[in-house]
């Protein structure tokens, strides 16, 4: 009697299955992101194709050990199989509408990538700084990490009690809880591209 015909009907050896919902949805949608037809995910995984369409079809619950080795064959783990957002139309790409001011445009410009920055674990903008531009005498802390590169012009930096000047091609990476300050003392504006996380605004 053919294996996968045994597990669809219940006379298989029982293992424990995994309790997670929607794993065939997410089997399926996660092959289809790699390009994977059922076959060759099957030959990659070491397992039968009837036993990829049967779960995908969620006609039997994979118990954990048999899903993992499933899973081998993107590779992907268990955990990240579980929580990684596969919606097929979630946003991906972002043109400069998308961008969202958050610091008023003059004489300093944030643009947030994302209008709808909720769940994200981190944050990018597009920084811009007009001759004389400054983050202020107080200086800026908050929790997290912070880096970006000068694309254009030049930016004196202060992080804790260390001060540098950062020209096009320069860049940084430092723990935001240290207090900090941006000042744009050149004759041309200045432009950053940066990432922060968790993000802060």
């Amino acid at each position: 009697m053919d294996k996968d015909f045994r597990i669809a009907h219940g006379q298989a050896h029982q293992e424990t299955p995994t309790q997670a919902p929607d794993i065939g949805r997410r089997l399926r949608e996660l092959r289809k992101m790699y390009g994977f037809s059922q076959r060759e995910l099957a030959k990659r995984a070491g397992v039968t194709n009837g036993t990829i369409s049967l779960i995908e079809q969620e006609r039997i619950s994979p118990s954990i050990g048999s899903l993992k080795k499933v899973l081998d064959g993107f590779p992907i783990n268990m955990t990240d199989f579980l929580t990684l957002d596969l919606t097929p139309n979630r946003k991906v790409f972002y043109g400069e509408k998308d961008m969202k001011e958050i610091a008023g445009g003059d004489p300093i410009s944030f643009k947030l990538l994302g209008k709808d920055t909720r769940g994200r674990a981190i944050q990018m903008m597009h920084e811009s700084y007009k001759p004389g531009a400054d983050t202020g005498e107080e200086m800026l802390a908050h929790s997290g990490e912070e880096c970006g590169i000068v694309i254009s012009g030049e930016m004196v930096l202060t992080v804790g009690g260390e001060t540098r000047l950062l020209q096009a091609g320069e860049a940084y990476y430092f723990d935001s809880r240290l207090p900090h300050r941006f000042r744009n003392l050149g004759k041309t504006s200045c432009v950053i591209v940066s990432a922060c996380t968790p993000p802060s605004f």
